[in-house]
This record gives C-alpha cells, structure tokens and sequence, in this order.
C-alpha cells in the first residue's frame, strides 16, 4: 500500500459509504438514491486499473469490502420501522455481490487493458455491474434462499407484479433488480467521461518533468 494508492481508497470508501446511506432513501417506485452512487465503485476500480495495475485495484477493491462490513454491522444495530435497517440477507448478498463483482472488473479489465481505451473500462463493468445485481437481489430477496435467514420475512419482495409496472408478471425483486441494473448500465457509459478525463491527469501527472 503506498500514498499513491490513498485517493482512490479514500474514493471507494466515500462512495460505500454514501451508497449505504442513501439505499435507505426511495427514488421513485422501484429505486433508492444509492442506486446512482455506487456504480461509480466501479469507476473508481478502473481507473486504479489503467493507471496503477491489477494490484492496486484490488487493494482498492478490498478496502471498500472492508468499509461495506463495518457499514453493514453498523446497520445491523440500527432499528428501523420494520426491524434492522440491514439484515443478515442484505448483508451477505451485498458483501458477496460487491467483492465477486469487483474482482471479476479488476481481472476483465486486466485482460483488456490493450485494447481501445474505453473498451476495457466498459466491458469490466457492464460485466461486473450485471453479476453485481444478480448476486445481491438474489442472496437478499429471493424466496427460494430464505434458509439463509427463516426470522427475515422477504414475502414483499416476491409478490408478483408487472415488470417496472408495464412488462411480464415477476416477483417485485425481479423489478427492483432490473431497475437498479439499467441504472448502472447507463452509468457504465456516463462514467467513460471522468474515465478518460481522470486517467490522462493522473497519467500525465506520473511522467518525468
């Protein structure tokens, strides 16, 4: 770990943070507002990724697991008006999502780091941003995983409606799944912008006067 690896820490951690914050507030019927800050995780990986090495991004990646733990047993002391604001589902699905779906960028990333410039950035994280919501909708809401946790009541989630209100019948996690996914797909493009903007400062900043 050197100080050269501290911002981007310190980012990661930010950005945890804040998304475990702000998952409490609803955005709209099927989001939450933490919906549009933690796919910049995977933004800030991959610019660990150009500009440090694999290594260094998976330090980063890491300590953010670190911080997205003591936030979840934080939550866990925390009652809210239906029990704990996170649950031992919620917990597991999101540490389990966050640290498959971040070391899964980091190596996608890695193998297509000679490519076009965006190329690497956008395909680590439109993969990792998919396995990120499949693990954590599925471990936290599924019906077919409540041993995982019999004293958590989840049925909510598996009343079945419309997809986002207007597609096929499926369980309400399906819908608040696919949302959050389309959130973060469109963020993979958006985020393409600072990539290339944060990667040729920082670049810049390391050559020799």
């Amino acid at each position: 770990m050197t100080r050269q690896h501290l911002p981007g820490i310190l980012a990661m951690a930010a950005i945890v943070v804040a998304s475990n914050i702000l998952v409490q507030f609803l955005f709209g019927q099927w989001l939450t507002w933490g919906a549009f800050t933690y796919p910049f995780a995977f933004l800030v990986t991959d610019v660990m990724n150009r500009v440090y090495g694999a290594a260094a991004a998976r330090k980063v990646v890491f300590a953010g697991f670190v911080v997205g733990v003591i936030c979840s047993l934080i939550g866990t002391r925390i009652m809210g008006e239906f029990g704990p604001l996170v649950t031992l589902r919620i917990a597991l699905g999101s540490g389990f999502a966050f640290l498959t779906a971040q070391l899964l960028d980091v190596a996608i990333f890695d193998r297509l780091r000679n490519g076009s410039w965006w190329r690497a950035p956008l395909a680590s994280t439109l993969v990792g941003s998919s396995v990120d919501t499949a693990i954590f909708f599925t471990v936290a809401f599924s019906a077919s995983l409540q041993a995982l946790e019999p004293a958590n009541d989840v049925s909510w989630a598996g009343e079945v409606l419309p997809l986002l209100g207007v597609g096929p019948l499926v369980p309400l996690w399906v819908s608040l799944g696919f949302a959050d996914w389309l959130v973060k797909l469109s963020l993979a493009l958006i985020a393409l912008v600072p990539f290339k903007m944060i990667v040729s400062w920082a670049l810049h900043d390391k050559r020799p006067a």
